[in-house]
């Protein structure tokens, strides 16, 4: 029996009870993409000299990561009192912009020639993690970025690495958080190729310890590179697997949370020189030439510097060549990153990051298009 079918509901009542469930849908909608806007990371890695740090447009950013410190024996460690200085201008900004997070890294490609050797040791890692504390302690800064290039793979020529690096690395982190607390913010730059996501690192593992992952999801084609191709691509094409998407579906598929993983973008670009008797060209046998800054890219490829600009449609990526010179010219641009970070936020990534801040303009820069895209 229905006991309601004889019940009469007031039109005045009706017409409230939609009007406040729209306005439930619409608050509820609202609250969900402001929280998802206040956990979208825009991470900016920064090596460049003290003084033009005010100069950036860093209340754009949420975390501030300076590049690099390095190890004394067993022990972090800044290399320098111009680094120091670095640091101090940089914890300053928070006078200002109380939200960010400045974060010291160790390593960088060529800056971790002993990590396997002092992490290959409990006692190691441990006065590791106690020099960390005490150092941020000192500077008051809020983490720590570990660019380790790479775990028990081959990264820098004669750099030693083993197998034991993979469960070390773990057992680092482990050690970090232990020593630094919950508040205290642990990241790690990860190499964005199948290599190293199927080799390095313990995914599921590595997630309890961490607040997010950069990956670096530029370089894929670099310095040792002998064919040409996109360095930093969005998507995948017939001729290059390594890109943003297929590594972010790896580490989704080896269990990474989605809001642990941060995509690179570069603010910067490389060119190659073209084997003779090749056409200028991607995917054509060549030789790393050198890099160029964003902030410089106008002039550097410019039609009077003999450069022609295409777009990949299918890597989502800007190229540029220079017959006369046999270059190709591989980066990101306005529209790349404008792309990346539209990615990061349809798939509910934890950010976007980009190295570096130095390479960028002063205003109206890539660091503007992540921040418009979000």
């Amino acid at each position: 029996m229905n006991y309601t079918s004889n019940l009469v509901f007031p039109k005045s009542l009706f017409w409230k009870t939609i009007f406040f469930s729209v306005f439930l849908l619409v608050a509820v909608s609202f609250s969900s993409a402001a929280q998802q806007a206040a956990s979208f990371r825009v991470v900016g890695y920064y090596a460049g000299t003290t003084i033009p740090i005010d100069s950036f447009e860093t209340n754009k950013l949420t975390h501030l990561i300076f590049c690099f410190g390095g190890l004394n024996n067993n022990r972090f460690a800044i290399r320098s009192a111009i680094d120091s200085a670095t640091i101090k201008r940089m914890v300053e900004l928070k006078r200002k912009q109380p939200k960010l997070k400045v974060m010291l890294s160790l390593g960088g490609w060529s800056g971790c020639k002993t990590c396997s050797d002092v992490f290959n040791t409990e006692a190691g890692r441990k006065e590791f993690a106690q020099s960390v504390k005490e150092i941020s302690t000192y500077f008051k800064t809020d983490g720590i970025d570990l660019d380790w290039e790479y775990p028990a793979i081959k990264g820098f020529p004669g750099h030693t690495f083993r197998p034991e690096d993979k469960t070390n690395f773990t057992a680092l982190l482990k050690e970090l958080r232990t020593a630094n607390g919950n508040a205290f913010e642990i990241s790690f730059a990860a190499g964005g190729f199948t290599t190293y996501i199927q080799s390095s690192i313990e995914w599921k593992e590595v997630i309890k310890y961490t607040n997010f992952i950069n990956i670096m999801t530029y370089d894929l084609v670099h310095g040792y590179s002998t064919t040409s191709g996109h360095h930093t691509p969005l998507y995948a094409t017939p001729q290059q697997k390594e890109s943003t998407d297929n590594a972010v579906e790896m580490m989704l598929a080896a269990g990474v949370p989605a809001n642990q993983l941060v995509i690179g973008a570069a603010f910067y670009g490389r060119y190659f020189k073209i084997d003779e008797g090749n056409k200028v060209d991607l995917y054509m046998p060549c030789k790393f030439s050198h890099g160029f800054s964003y902030k410089y890219s106008n002039d550097s490829l410019s039609i009077n510097n003999g450069f022609e600009k295409k777009w990949d449609d299918i890597a989502k990526a800007p190229y540029a060549i220079n017959q006369s010179r046999r270059l190709l010219a591989t980066y990101d641009d306005e529209k790349s990153i404008q792309l990346k970070t539209k990615y990061a936020v349809d798939h509910h990534l934890g950010g976007i990051m980009f190295w570096q801040l130095y390479d960028d303009a002063f205003h109206n820069g890539l660091l503007q298009v992540i921040t418009n895209s979000k």
